[in-house]
């Protein structure tokens, strides 16, 4: 088996490499994981694409086999998330965060999202360098999230802790990723109570509605329900996927322009171009590598390989998006790239919940950065950027620039 360790280091600050080298040999290899066990990694673009929408690779863990799988556990909960489950549960929940997550309510995000970008660049400009990963990739999502779900003020600092600690856990260290767990379950608890007890006009108190209106699940003779462990851990994963992949996609996209200068000069030039740059963006250096395991619920043959039922499939996301078969010079930025159906953000009914605020957030920063200042510059040689020490994100510790 090819090995895949976490800890070689052209994996985490450049993956694409090894994955071409991947992708040229065969479509799918079965590989040892992040975590010790064999898996199947599947590299090429149409069947990463076909197997995200694949019902017979399913989510919950319950359909992989016994010592297969290995994952950090979440109390029930926070476990009962969307990233876990299968129809007809995931439909069911998906249609219910449907009638409170509108297109409507993100659309409403977008001025808010505009001052705060603005307050942070205010906040850098004169020391004229910053680490923009700390000062403005982090913040902004985190804000603007907090905001939609109605996370007091008070309480985002301690979130924004706990959250980085679950993103990239110290091995030596596991009771740190505990204790992570164990506060956020209480913060959120916590959070539910009071918004169920004084209701504002967030996305939290519209959800609880959604759950209390419909219902408890063990109440017979009711329609779509949420039961509580599902609303704390739809609460759990909107804030934490909303902000670690937005992160994410908001400093790899700079560091894309940075790092292009030709790419960033068409922007400064026209900046009409950024819907279709955050597209681009997203497929050359999306946040997440690879999306979340599956697990044949029966033998499944994919590029030619049959998988046994109960094996752990991963899908990777950024080997599909360098596909050359499916894009032309795909190792190249290009932010006026017509055909560009990237799977950064999924395909399927997974399709990934907060895309369009994720989109809008990563376009409004990146005008305003762009606007504000018009000699941003890498305060560091590219070289010596570093990346998260995981598989699992595609992000960096730290952007030192200057301006």
């Amino acid at each position: 088996m090819t090995p895949l360790d976490p800890t070689v280091k052209s994996l985490i600050t450049d993956p694409y490499g090894a994955y071409d080298t991947l992708r040229a040999k065969a479509p799918v290899h079965r590989v040892v994981g992040p975590d010790g066990l064999p898996v199947w990694l599947v590299t090429r673009y149409p069947d990463v694409r076909q197997a995200l929408a694949d019902p017979r690779l399913a989510l919950d863990r319950t359909h992989a086999a016994p010592g297969n799988y290995r994952g950090f556990a979440l109390p029930p909960a926070l476990d009962a998330n969307l990233l876990n489950m299968d129809p007809p549960d995931h439909t069911r929940i998906r249609r219910l965060v449907a009638r409170a997550f509108t297109p409507r309510r993100v659309a409403a995000l977008r001025a808010p999202i505009e001052r705060v970008a603005e307050q942070l660049l205010d906040a850098v400009e004169p020391s004229g360098r910053a680490d923009l990963l700390a000062s403005y990739a982090a913040p902004l999502p985190i804000t603007v999230i907090c905001d939609l779900l109605g996370v007091p003020e008070e309480d985002r600092r301690d979130f924004r802790a706990w959250t980085d600690t679950l993103i990239t856990p110290d091995p030596t260290r596991p009771e740190q990723a505990r204790d992570a767990v164990k506060a956020m379950l209480g913060f959120f608890t916590g959070l539910i109570a009071r918004k169920r007890a004084e209701p504002a006009d967030d996305l939290l108190s519209d959800l609880i509605a959604v759950r209390d209106e419909e219902g408890d699940p063990g109440t017979e003779g009711t329609g779509d329900r949420l039961s509580e462990d599902e609303l704390t851990s739809l609460a759990f994963l909107i804030l934490f996927a909303g902000y670690e992949n937005t992160v994410h996609l908001i400093a790899n996209a700079v560091l894309a322009l940075l790092t292009h200068p030709e790419q960033l000069a068409a922007l400064r030039a026209d900046p009409e171009l950024i819907e279709g740059a955050v597209e681009e963006f997203a497929r050359f250096d999306g946040p997440a590598p690879l999306a979340i395991r599956r697990f044949p619920r029966e033998p499944v043959t994919i590029g030619g390989v049959t998988v046994p039922a109960g094996e752990t499939v991963l899908l990777s996301l950024a080997s599909a998006n360098r596909d050359p078969g499916q894009f032309t010079d795909p190792d190249r930025l290009d932010l006026r790239r017509r055909e560009n159906g990237h799977l950064a953000l999924g395909h399927g009914i997974h399709y990934c919940l907060g895309a369009p605020l994720a989109r809008m957030e990563t376009a409004l920063a990146i005008t305003a950065l762009l606007r504000r200042f018009p000699d941003l510059a890498l305060d560091v040689p590219v070289e010596r950027l570093r990346h998260r020490p995981t598989m699992r994100a595609r992000g960096l510790l730290e952007l030192p620039v200057r301006f």
